[in-house]
């Protein structure tokens, strides 16, 4: 039984720049949301005890707003290609249980990247659980890009199949996606 997470042509080598650059983009906004989400909370917090956060809180608690819903913009465009365009074939020679786990990895980063978002405006909006379970999803993504980055590296040193590759260089331009 296979588990690729194949979609697209046959013999494509590499994503489309639009989705490396997509990928890189909504990476970097993670990062910086998870680097400096103790501000958001800072400042939830001040206001709920009737007080202000310091300007520097403030203003990145500000930046985690919108980043926040610039991710979610920008997964649902993601989405969107991969589900159109798909993504490039799984290297020779990958276990079964490899493609199984990329899959449901990739995906569970996809409802992450969706549910995040959303809980975090929920938390901000409403009373409710919402803000505790945006804060739960911060070691689960912790985890998540450790063994995304792991498997990225393993695949690049350790296999040296280039999977790496695919998500630095363009497809050529006209190859069938």
């Amino acid at each position: 039984m296979s588990y690729s997470t194949n979609t697209s042509e046959p013999g494509a080598r590499s994503y489309s720049g639009l989705q490396i650059a997509l990928h890189w983009l909504i990476a970097a906004l993670v990062a910086f949301q998870l680097t400096f989400g103790e501000s958001m909370t800072a400042s939830v917090d001040a206001m709920a005890e009737g007080g202000t956060a310091s300007p520097f809180d403030q203003n990145i608690a500000n930046l985690h707003y919108w980043f926040g819903i610039a991710i979610l913009a920008l997964v649902v465009l993601r989405l969107f290609v991969r589900l159109t365009h798909g993504a490039p074939s799984n290297p020779g020679g990958i276990p079964g249980w490899m493609s199984f786990v990329s899959h449901i990895t990739h995906w569970i980063f996809y409802a992450l990247l969706v549910a995040v978002p959303v809980t975090g405006l929920l938390g901000f909006y409403t009373d409710g659980p919402f803000g505790d379970i945006h804060s739960w999803a911060k070691p689960v993504f912790i985890g998540l890009i450790v063994l995304h980055a792991s498997a990225a590296l393993f695949h690049q040193f350790w296999l040296k199949d280039g999977l790496l590759r695919t998500m630095l260089v363009p497809a050529a331009k006209g190859e069938k996606r």
